[in-house]
């Protein structure tokens, strides 16, 4: 094969290797995370399999529970099981999370960088969308209700919010990796650490200076468990 031929192949190699990368895959029955493991790796190293038992897949009663909303500034509460609560779910490409919303409270926009989510409502209605990339930016959305089903694509800016005054709302949401990875947005750009410049985001936002200020002085707390 001539060089430039095999240039292009290894090249073709490569991006086609991206497009269809995930969370790694099992090649074998299991790969029970080694939490405490010192060797890192993108993901855990294997547990050995002689000492893997049923705990190791199992978490007892976590998402029964109604979560306190109240004291969160967005009015909800988001109780995440990936691999950091459940070392099974090492390699297998999955994590799950219960969402409580208060009466008007909402789960702002964010993004995943490593899963598409699929949301049911189990309880009350919520209104969600998600927002496409550049240039587009067209925006998704729907209202839910209970048992109704929506999903966000991986990456993309997406919410949801409770529009009723006075109940609350409960979902339950699936997610297509071990550890997806929540960016929310006003956290990420007005609550960075440190700070970026407010001369940047000025000119990003089209607002004066005082107005950036004022928003990076706010708390931008995180609503994830």
């Amino acid at each position: 094969m001539a060089p430039s031929n095999f240039l292009l192949f290894a090249l073709l190699a490569l991006v086609t290797s991206q497009v269809i990368a995930s969370d790694p895959s099992p090649l074998q029955d299991f790969c029970v995370a080694d939490i405490h493991s010192p060797v890192k790796v993108n993901g855990f190293v294997c547990k050995d399999p002689m000492a893997v038992n049923a705990d190791d897949f199992f978490k007892a009663a976590e998402l029964d529970k109604p979560r306190d909303t109240m004291k969160s500034k967005v009015g909800s509460n988001v109780t995440l099981i990936n691999v950091m609560q459940l070392p099974g779910l090492n390699t297998l490409g999955i994590s799950l999370a219960r969402i409580d919303y208060a009466p008007l409270g909402q789960n702002p926009p964010h993004t995943h960088p490593r899963a598409t989510e699929i949301l049911t409502v189990l309880e009350g209605t919520l209104y969600v969308g998600f927002v496409t990339s550049n240039a587009d930016n067209k925006l998704f959305a729907k209202v839910l209700n209970k048992g109704d089903v929506f999903v966000f694509p991986q990456g993309l800016i997406h919410f949801q919010f409770n529009p009723n005054h006075d109940k609350p709302a409960v979902a339950i949401a699936a997610l297509s990796s071990q550890n997806p990875g929540a960016i929310t947005i006003a956290n990420a750009v007005f609550g960075s650490k440190s700070p970026i410049s407010d001369d940047v985001l000025a000119k990003a936002f089209q607002v004066q200076k005082g107005t950036i200020d004022w928003l990076q002085a706010q708390f931008w707390e995180n609503n994830h468990n």
